[in-house]
This record gives C-alpha cells, sequence and structure tokens, in this order.
C-alpha cells in the first residue's frame, strides 16, 4: 500500500477521500464500528466526523467520550502521518487528556492544524537532532451547532526508525 499516494488523492477530491475512509476502516480495524470519516484533509488541516449514531451513544444519548476522545486521536495521528510519513518515523501515542465542555447530541467534528512553522521547530528539528521527540497535539471538537464539545490532547512519540529497539 502506497501511503503517500493515498493521502494524496485524499487530499485532492471527494472521490479520493471516500476511498481513503474505506481503506483506513480496514487497516485501522478497531475505530470501523464508530463509522469516523475524514471530510477534509490539506497540508496542513484534518476535520474528522464522529457520526450521531446508536454505536456512538452512551446511557444519556450523547456521543460517548470514548468515541469522541477516539475521533480527535485519529484526527492528530492522520495528521502527523500525512506530515511526517511512515518510511522515516515510528508514531506511537504515548498519552491522551480530554477535557469535555458539553454534552454531544448531534454529529461531532474533530479538526487539527500542523503549519509547517510548527512541524519544522517543534517535530523535524528535534528529530534530526535527537531521533526522537514528543509532540502535544491539541484537537478541537464541536458539534453541528459550532458548541464545543471537547478539547483533546494527545502526545504523540515520534522516532526515528533507526532508533527503535524492539524486543526479539
Amino acid at each position: 500500500m502506497n501511503l503517500k499516494s493515498i493521502f494524496k488523492d485524499a487530499k485532492a477530491s471527494a472521490i479520493g477521500r471516500k476511498k481513503f475512509n474505506i481503506i483506513m476502516a480496514r487497516v485501522i480495524p478497531f475505530n470501523k464500528p464508530h463509522k469516523l470519516k475524514v471530510i477534509k484533509i490539506t497540508e496542513s488541516e484534518v476535520e474528522v466526523e464522529i457520526p450521531y449514531r446508536k454505536k456512538n451513544l452512551n446511557h444519556l444519548k450523547g456521543i460517548h467520550a470514548c468515541a469522541l476522545a477516539t475521533g480527535a486521536e485519529y484526527c492528530s495521528g492522520l495528521m502527523l502521518l500525512s506530515r511526517l510519513g511512515s518510511e522515516k518515523y515510528r508514531l506511537i501515542m504515548e498519552s491522551i487528556e480530554v477535557k469535555y465542555h458539553y454534552q454531544a447530541k448531534s454529529t461531532c467534528y474533530a479538526y487539527f492544524k500542523l503549519n509547517d512553522e510548527e512541524l519544522k521547530a517543534k517535530i523535524l528539528e528535534p528529530l534530526e537532532s535527537d531521533g526522537k521527540v514528543f509532540y502535544q497535539c491539541e484537537i478541537g471538537v464541536k458539534d453541528e451547532e459550532e458548541n464545543a464539545i471537547c478539547t483533546v490532547r494527545t502526545n504523540w512519540q515520534i522516532k526515528s526508525w533507526d532508533k527503535v529497539k524492539t524486543k526479539r
């Protein structure tokens, strides 16, 4: 699977995004029941839809806290993967923190932006010198009426593959 090509197609057209969403549902089976969908992806921004559907609801008929956290994690992870690729670096989420502000009673949208300056200063330059960096993403989640539902902070460990040590 050519990841660069799949991201490029997703950024270029609605058909590319549809193909991307189908592939990601198979590649990341944990997310499949949530029916998360990338609705926008550019060089510096990702937006993920978290649908208001029975499998995503809690006992109060709001979108479950874990579905919101999963959508936000997915959003930031996709942006990092889109910008860094998987050939040179390994990405692992080290931690996640969620602050809930409002009950989600409709479809929600997680969004994350990563501009070139931040990418260079906080990720690429430290990776060049250390081979490893922790990068914290702040992802906003809003509902259809633009209510701030939650703020999610994911802390990603990004490491050069040549620095990865695994037990055998």
